[in-house]
């Protein structure tokens, strides 16, 4: 059969899974199950759909005038990075979606990067062109001028442009919304200028491990492109690790992708995507090859991790009142089959057998991975994120982020003061119909904890974007950014009167009602220091009325802590406290003494 691989590429949000949805529901053989929702059939996982980003790649296939079309979704976002490095290694070429009212943004370039780097050829669709305000013409020439700051060579400048509105199913090769029929001009422009996959008929078998699944009757699936050879079922194969290593394995079922779904298949050739079953030790960049004549294939080079915490096992008060994996065992069993699927996750022991290092892309990067083990009924105990640091010939490198700003005119201001606190040397500065767009070159640290800040700054209206730079030579010492935490001084349950008495010293993170123990924080101080306050104070009854009695005592909102909105806010001495049920913030040493005692 006739085939195309590619991938499907875009900022976050730009609409690229809307687009997939379109191709395999217009395509030939795709049927609607009745169970399946009716939009974004790619996002299937939870978080994705409630974030609206695409977290981990997928794959599907379709069929279109005879060709089959394998489409690999892929994340939209730099901290996803690991997984976007590894499915340039297995297509041929890119679909590269642009939105026709905001361009190509940053999260465009850093996958825009990766392509043009691995050579593909690329298909650029100007989506969202019935979106109010769309400019198409500006966006193609923003996109032109993106692919020359990447380098891309001239045949990849040449890019055929194909205008789209996926959420109505209908593309054409003009922007004319009106003389638009279907999705068709995707399909054509796709087989017209992606390449069918180059196949060296005399090469031995050769397949590399891109993606791993699990099957409850199957066991372990790995997912990859086949570059020569045929796969067939129950076949004598070699496993080459990464060490180098060559096993030999039977292959217990190789699969085909049709639609959404893996298949069944006696046979699979050279240049399609296959799913096999049988080797229960592979893992992710290691060669299935000819056992008579081996060959390994060039594993996947990763970008390095950024930012790492700890994760430990949860040692409040309220330990195991919520979740049901608490022990160590279990975390540690969680984390290794974790990096069995993340390559860009790193995980190393700590001196305490109930503690680890996790190292990622990024601080969305690890807040997903807790997330998905908080939603499993995981309890944990995560650190504040740190920077990683390295040495190069002696000097201390530290890693960069190029941030890009869109902000209302008037809060420009306050965020150049806020980048330049934090070491961001301005890059690029524009101003259209009242919007400012900024870049900024920023150290990876002065990141940490600025996101609910910035958002603050600008009134919720600023848009902020980062992808990593590279390292580059230590910046200097960041000014302390103290804050001050209120601390309950003893367990119970939180009420009005208690809370009065500390929503008078800064924000409170909870309301009345809600359990507490000594040494949860409940807000924030107006002040740097810390302050410890009653919060389960009650009223002392006494036979006097006072003035003013029985007007009830009236509480502000209190600050919703997100996940995110925790592993920003705490400091050195804190922790934020876990469970499938509750983010809590919590003290490192929650009984006073104990934390004095330990600074003496």
């Amino acid at each position: 059969m006739d085939i195309r691989n590619i991938a499907i590429i875009a900022h976050v949000d730009h609409g690229k899974t809307t687009l997939v949805d379109a191709l395999l529901k217009q395509s030939a053989d795709f049927k609607m199950k009745m169970d399946m929702p009716q939009e974004l059939i790619m996002d299937s996982n939870e978080l994705e759909r409630e974030r609206g980003i695409t977290i981990f790649s997928k794959n599907a296939a379709v069929i279109y005038s005879g060709v089959k079309i394998n489409i690999v979704d892929t994340p939209g976002h730099a901290d996803f990075g690991g997984e976007v490095e590894r499915i340039m290694r297995m297509v041929d070429g890119v679909l590269l979606l642009v939105d026709a009212k905001e361009g190509p943004m940053p999260q465009t370039k850093f996958v825009l990067k990766k392509a043009i780097e691995a050579g593909h050829r690329i298909v650029v669709v100007i989506s969202k062109i019935d979106k109010p305000g769309a400019r198409p013409e500006w966006a193609l020439n923003a996109t032109y001028d993106l692919f020359f700051d990447l380098g891309a060579s001239e045949e990849q400048i040449e890019f055929p442009v194909v205008y789209a509105s996926a959420v109505q199913g209908k593309a054409g090769l003009t922007k004319e919304l009106s003389e638009m029929e279907d999705i068709r001009p995707i399909f054509e422009e796709i087989i017209k200028h992606i390449p069918a996959p180059v196949i060296d008929a005399d090469a031995p078998l050769q397949m590399l491990t891109v993606n791993l699944a699990y099957d409850n009757y199957k066991g372990k699936i790995a997912v990859g492109r086949l570059y020569s050879g045929n796969l067939r079922k129950g076949m004598i194969i070699a496993h080459i690790n990464r060490d180098g290593e060559i096993k030999k394995s039977q292959l217990t079922s190789i699969m085909t992708f049709n639609g959404l779904s893996r298949t069944e298949a006696e046979e699979i050739e050279a240049g399609d995507i296959a799913a096999i079953a049988g080797i229960p030790d592979i893992t992710i960049g290691e060669t299935i090859t000819d056992p008579d004549n081996p060959r390994a294939l060039p594993t996947i080079a990763i970008d390095e991790p950024t930012i790492k915490i700890t994760i430990g096992v949860n040692t409040s008060p309220f330990r195991g009142k919520e979740g049901k994996l608490i022990t160590s065992r279990n975390i540690k069993e969680r984390l290794e089959k974790e990096l069995e699927t993340d390559v860009a996750l790193s995980v190393a022991p700590t001196d305490q057998s109930d503690r680890w290092i996790v190292a990622g892309r990024g601080e969305l990067h690890l807040s997903i991975l807790i997330e998905k083990m908080r939603r499993e009924g995981f309890e944990l105990e995560v650190s504040k994120p740190q920077v990683i640091f390295k040495e190069e010939s002696g000097k201390k490198m530290e890693p960069m982020e190029l941030v890009s700003i869109e902000v209302p005119e008037e809060f420009s201001g306050a965020v150049i003061e806020m980048m330049g606190k934090r070491l961001g040397s301005m890059k690029n500065m524009a101003v259209d119909n009242g919007t400012v767009f900024m870049d900024f070159a920023i150290p990876t640290r002065g990141l940490i904890g600025m996101r609910n800040k910035f958002l603050t700054a600008t009134k919720g209206t600023g848009i902020m974007n980062s992808i990593f730079l590279g390292h580059e030579e230590y910046k200097g010492d960041l000014p302390e950014a103290a804050h001050g935490s209120i601390v309950a001084t003893e367990a119970g349950v939180t009420n009005n009167y208690g809370l009065v008495t500390a929503q008078g010293r800064g924000k409170l993170f909870l309301a009345s009602g809600v359990p507490v123990y000594e040494g949860m924080v409940v807000g924030e101080n107006a002040r740097p220091e810390d302050i410890r306050v009653h919060v389960c104070r009650t009223r002392e009854l006494t036979n006097f009325r006072a003035k003013n009695e029985g007007l009830q005592d009236q509480l502000e909102t209190p600050v919703q802590m997100t996940l995110e909105g925790a592993l920003d806010y705490i400091g050195d001495d804190e922790l934020v406290e876990v469970t499938p049920e509750s983010i809590r913030v919590r003290k490192l040493y929650l009984n006073e003494n104990d934390r004095k005692r330990v600074q003496k």
